[in-house]
């Protein structure tokens, strides 16, 4: 019998000489010729100030190249169906791996998309009910909410032995759908007295609903439809008119030699501004629906989005509605102590799921949550749970900061996680600026200096020991710790907050104090933001600055974004004496040649599409005779490329000087975006520089309340010192500041301190805290006081 000798071969198999991701010479946006070598199957940070390259090296060259190969190995027709990558601005890549990308895009904001059907726990919940729940009533489908219930009957010809047969055949698929509202969870209501002026006739501008002005085609289908009298007051409308008007069915029609399709103003309302979920609406069709729609929770269903059949099915006295609505953390316990050996394998994998959110420290959510509700933390630990169980190796993990939303606490529990893939053979790559999470690398890659064009080059790689003494902003500031103030404010008055029951709230009763920079902070989960934007409402003097996304094209940018572009333009037509649309780029002033994007797309079917620098305008986006017309001698393409700090001096004074461009520089460069140009498109911007592009925006807003929920997401620790400059400035101009925030340095900064838990989802919801910074230190009391002790060194 042949044995085998456990030794081991001197030389190294040429298959083990692949220990490293080599990149060099990266140029992909503001990277200048960066090379890194990052070593396989270690953990590996990347850090640096916002703006400084690290989104642009990670995701933008080495994820990107590793997706656009993968992409390549399948046939031309299924890239055909797939998002065509450009190869990234690079000279050598050299030993990827396959990527999977973990980042902070928000969840899909589709009102049907829920905790459950993103993560595959709600097919599995179906399938058992489907074949355990008492009384069986259907497949699978028949407790899917995004399925309707549908029936029908008619006659079919067939053809048997030489002869048509007619024969009669019917169907019917048991969907779970709840018929009232069609899996929604919740019915609308239009105030009709929104939608239209009934002392007016349509001729005279009856309809107020946006898009819908004289002379446009939404307007002209209704003035010239035929079925009223479009000179007659709507009050005056026969009933017959008025049923016309507001609810006709959908009907053909000819209207200026077009075929269009007529129907009623309140499904033609419902079907193109309700369909969409509120948070993607624009903010001027957002703001008609909140004055003309009221949502109430679905009678017939009472919230759960499913049909009564659906519901009455239960195993152990539970229906699937029940089981969804649960505390994660409990259902998990629920399908532990269900024994049925006929679905073993369902019962094992649909507890690994469940076991992988409370392991994560999501425990508190539950499956029936609307997937558009979950903060940008809270998504990216969704995506994180299908591949905690997974048995691939060999793989890179890209992560764009873990732990934004996360308590100190949590952290460490993140921390462990990107241990643990590391630990099962992964190459792990993370994208941060927490020093808890920095100080766990294996290797990390310091970009900077400066963010913009100022930084995109590498200043410093190698071990977490080495960057401390490495004397870059970040080794400067890795060891920073904010100390306690000696002085806190006096507050000017309170705010009282009585009876809050949202979500998992417990009768809370609290004062928040006004004129001091309040914190509310708990663990991930304990109740901060329902607190915060559910007893304080944007509107009425509040000006609520949530973690909500930026939306915006390549045309979009600082300029158009903030604001900036229309005292810019009217100050530009006033000294030329033409109209302000010149100088838009995306109306009259733009080049023909390029539709004023500055760059001409070649679209190569399933190859990436090329952009090439527009030859007419060179990139500049404007028509030649627009260039013509100055202000302070420069033209507008000059002045879009300006940086904000060279544009606040320009609007500053002499001939160029317009104080309301001034005031809007002012507070771009108060947050710390004076590198930035205005003409930059908003897709190239970083997640540090979109949050405080919104915050510079939304300080704007008159209110005496700024209600901000994590202002320091995305921000390195030298922007955290900077971002306490300017909530001090906002507090001593007299203004509230309430800041939702785990931040450490933020909380030491404060001047009053409300702390909820003291857990997550039903262990918290109750305040356990309040007083000064020095108070909750002292007593010790709480997590949140812990983590802070140990961060002021107390």
């Amino acid at each position: 019998m042949a044995t085998r000798k456990n030794t081991q071969s001197p030389v190294l198999h040429v298959a083990d000489s692949h220990g490293l991701i080599r990149v060099l010479g990266a140029r992909v946006n503001n990277l200048k010729d960066v090379s890194v070598e990052i070593p396989k199957r270690r953990l590996t940070v990347f850090t640096g100030i916002s703006g400084s390259g690290k989104s642009s090296l990670v995701f933008g060259t080495i994820a990107a190249e590793s997706q656009r190969l993968i992409n390549e190995t399948y046939s031309a027709f299924v890239q055909g169906f797939m998002p065509t990558l450009a190869r990234p601005e690079v000279d050598v890549l050299e030993g990827l791996t396959n990527a999977i990308l973990v980042d902070q895009q928000r969840m899909g904001s589709d009102p049907r998309s829920t905790v459950g059907t993103a993560t595959d726990a709600n097919a599995m919940l179906r399938i058992l009910f489907s074949r355990l729940g008492k009384p069986h009533i259907g497949s699978p489908k028949a407790f899917s909410f995004n399925v309707p219930s549908i029936s029908g009957a008619g006659a079919v010809t067939v053809q048997r032995a030489g002869r048509t047969v007619k024969e009669r055949r019917s169907f019917s698929i048991t969907g779970g759908m709840c018929p009232r509202c069609e899996g929604r969870g919740t019915v609308s209501d239009i105030d009709l007295t929104q939608l239209y002026d009934d002392s007016k006739s349509l001729s005279e501008g009856a309809l107020t609903i946006p898009g819908y002005t004289a002379g446009g085609w939404n307007y002209r289908l209704y003035s010239e439809s035929g079925f009223y009298d479009p000179d007659k007051p709507i009050r005056k409308y026969t009933k017959k008119e008025l049923h016309d008007l507001l609810h006709r069915e959908p009907t053909r029609m000819k209207i200026a030699g077009i075929n269009m399709t007529y129907e009623g103003l309140v499904p033609r309302v419902q079907n193109s501004m309700l369909a969409k979920d509120r948070e993607a609406m624009q903010p001027h069709i957002r703001a008609f629906v909140d004055r003309a729609v009221t949502f109430t929770v679905c009678p017939d269903c009472d919230g759960t989005r499913l049909a009564e059949a659906a519901r009455s099915s239960k195993i152990k006295k539970l229906s699937i509605a029940d089981a969804c609505a649960m505390q994660i953390s409990d259902l998990a316990d629920w399908v532990r102590g269900l024994d049925e050996p006929s679905v073993a394998p369902l019962l094992t994998t649909l507890q690994q799921i469940l076991d992988s959110f409370v392991e994560i420290g999501l425990g508190y959510l539950s499956l029936d949550r609307a997937a558009g509700t979950l903060s940008g933390g809270e998504a990216q630990r969704v995506k994180m749970i299908r591949h905690l169980g997974s048995s691939l190796t060999d793989v890179t993990y890209v992560f764009d900061e873990p732990t934004t939303g996360l308590h100190p606490h949590d952290i460490s529990r993140m921390n462990a996680l990107l241990l643990q893939l590391r630990d099962k053979g992964n190459t792990v790559l993370v994208v941060e600026h927490k020093p808890e999470v920095i100080a766990i690398a294996d290797h990390v890659v310091d970009l900077g200096p400066g963010a913009g064009t100022a930084g995109g080059t590498v200043c410093f790689e190698g071990t977490v020991e080495g960057l401390r003494g490495s004397g870059t902003i970040t080794g400067r500031h890795f060891d920073d710790r904010a100390s306690l103030k000696k002085a806190v404010r006096t507050p000017t008055g309170t705010l009282e907050i009585r009876g809050a029951t949202l979500h998992n709230l417990r009768d809370v009763d609290v004062d928040v104090p006004l004129g001091v920079l309040a914190v509310v902070t708990g663990v991930a989960g304990s109740g901060k933001s329902s607190l915060v934007h559910g007893s304080i409402p944007a509107g009425a003097g509040v000006v609520s600055v949530d973690q909500g996304a930026i939306r915006g094209s390549r045309r979009s940018n600082p300029a158009t974004y903030s604001g900036l572009l229309d005292p810019i333009r009217k100050a530009f037509a006033k000294a030329n004496d033409v109209k302000p649309a010149l100088f838009s780029a995306n109306s009259e002033g733009a080049c023909p040649t390029c539709n004023g994007a500055g760059v001409i797309y070649t679209d190569l079917a399933m190859m990436a599409g090329v952009a090439t620098t527009c030859e007419e305008c060179e990139g500049k986006r404007f028509e030649a005779s627009v260039l013509d017309y100055h202000l302070g001698g420069r033209d507008i393409s000059e002045v879009l490329a300006m940086s904000v700090t060279e544009a606040e001096e320009f609007f500053g004074k002499g001939d160029a000087r317009t104080p309301a461009a001034h005031r809007i520089l002012e507070r771009l460069a108060d947050v710390g975006l004076g590198y930035l140009s205005l003409g930059q498109p908003l897709t190239t911007l970083s997640g540090g520089e979109r949050q405080r592009l919104k915050l510079a925006t939304h300080m704007a807003e008159k209110g005496g309340i700024y209600v901000l929920d994590e202002p320091t997401a995305g921000l390195h620790l030298a922007d955290v010192e900077q971002l306490l400059g300017l909530l001090d400035r906002l507090v001593d101009s007299g203004k509230s500041v309430i800041v939702v925030e785990h931040h450490q340095a933020v909380m030491a900064h404060a001047d009053w301190i409300i702390d909820l838990g003291p857990g997550a989802g039903h262990d918290g919801g109750r305040i356990v805290f309040e007083g000064t910074p020095a108070d909750l230190v002292a007593a010790r009391s709480t997590l949140t006081a812990e983590h802070l002790a140990a961060y002021v060194g107390a």
